[in-house]
């Protein structure tokens, strides 16, 4: 995704990094926004459920969008 881009999430590929993410409002079939990435690249801002989360690059490939 490219910053200011939103997408639906479909699922994810983590199990273990999955139930941190359930449990901070990544739910699947929600919308989430990114929004910007730290000047090195890591980590990154998206909006979802009403609020910004700064997620590690690591953390943040495990998640499924769709468009």
């Amino acid at each position: 995704m490219s910053p200011g881009e939103t997408g639906v999430i479909a699922g994810f590929t983590d199990e273990l990094i999955s139930i941190k993410l359930l449990e901070m409002g990544f739910l699947p079939g929600t919308a989430v926004r990114y929004n910007f990435k730290a000047p090195l690249g890591d980590p990154i801002c998206v909006s979802v459920s009403g609020y910004d989360v700064s997620l590690r690059l690591e953390e943040a490939s495990t998640i499924s969008i769709v468009n």
